[in-house]
């Protein structure tokens, strides 16, 4: 049901109201900015495209809907900005052998996902959930030609009939159907995710992660792995695929050639659990953003990381740099442990 006074407010926003107009998107904004990451796959050019769509929808809003229109008619904005955006820059995936080969993929953040559908039973929910939000899922739906990624979004995770896509998309039902099948058909045997609600053996395995970095023991980090793990380092075009191919990556990471002190503490991307990294160089008295990885977890164990570099850090609310008191044993400097942490921005103790 609309808002008491919406129809006031549409009137305003047609009238030129930057206000009333920034009212009425900023009821979408949150779910739009997902949508444009889904058809993406990277958070700076969704954020991108949503600011240039918004900037159409502004310049066209004369054309403003009824209440019930509004949300259909910022999708229609929004696709379309989306389709232009990426065939602009004409990044296609022939054929995916591993995440590593979306190379522009970029996470997202949880808490993010949270503000577009902060309760379960909202329409927007199926938006946001961990099934099509995962890493997995993004990179695959990348192989898809532009439009039929559009339809295949518009009509699986939004629930559009096939009349409504056609219209958001302005093309026939037949054409629809037609994109969606073939898009089905490309998509098939694409990796499902797992419920939304973290398991325990995410949170267990997260927790023995972030134990294993701090002490640096390699060893102890390999023993959470899968045999055949995999690891991508999107935008790197690289993978590594099972253990042993792990290990020269390890004894850079905690060999006698590390740089310094790891401090990571939790945080969760895509639906996914994921650790912030901080490495505290040699000579240096604080912990600075470095990466961060995202877990896939399978039957208690980590099938595959996905490491990004701190680009995005500010997005998930995290700061450049950490510090807290130092725990010594037998007069050595031992990890900070994440639950002492102090924040730069603030000093918040986490």
């Amino acid at each position: 049901m609309p808002e008491p006074g919406l129809e006031r407010v549409l009137g305003a926003a047609r009238d030129g109201d930057e206000t009333a107009f920034a009212r009425v998107v900023n009821r979408y904004r949150g779910e739009l900015h997902v949508h444009c990451y889904r058809m993406s796959g990277s958070f700076d050019d969704a954020e991108d495209v949503l600011q240039e769509a918004l900037l159409k929808a502004w310049r066209a809003r004369e054309s403003l809907p009824e209440a019930e229109g509004v949300r259909p008619w910022l999708y229609r904005v929004v696709t379309n900005a989306c389709i232009d955006a990426i065939r602009h820059r004409a990044r296609r995936v022939p054929s995916l052998n591993s995440l590593g080969d979306v190379t522009w993929l970029q996470p997202y953040p949880d808490r993010l996902l949270d503000q577009a559908a902060p309760e379960a039973t909202e329409p927007e929910a199926v938006a946001v959930s961990r099934e099509t939000i995962g890493l997995a899922y993004l990179a695959a739906i990348q192989l898809l030609p532009t439009k039929q990624r559009a339809v295949l979004i518009l009509r699986e995770v939004l629930g559009c009939s096939s009349a409504e896509t056609a219209a958001l998309l302005e093309i026939t039902v037949a054409a629809v159907n037609s994109a969606l099948q073939r898009a089905r058909a490309r998509l098939r045997g694409a990796p499902s995710a797992s419920p939304d609600r973290p398991s325990e053996d995410e949170e267990s395995l997260l927790r023995r992660y972030i134990e294993a970095h701090e002490r640096g023991d390699a060893a102890g980090l390999a023993a959470l792995l899968a045999e055949d793990v995999r690891v991508t380092m999107p935008p790197e075009p690289v993978c590594y695929q099972g253990r042993t191919a792990l290990e020269p990556l390890l004894d850079r990471a905690f060999g006698p050639a590390c740089p310094g002190t790891w401090l990571l503490t939790p945080t969760r991307a895509n639906r996914m659990p994921a650790a912030a990294c901080y490495l505290r160089r040699t000579g240096d008295s604080r912990f600075r953003a470095f990466k961060l990885d995202v877990l896939h977890v399978e039957h208690g164990e980590i099938v595959e990381t996905t490491t990004f570099d701190d680009r995005l850090f500010p997005a998930f609310g995290l700061p450049a740099s950490l510090a807290g008191p130092i725990r010594r044993n037998g007069g050595e400097t031992t990890p900070w442990s994440a639950g002492s942490v102090v924040h730069e921005q603030g000093d918040r103790r986490r």
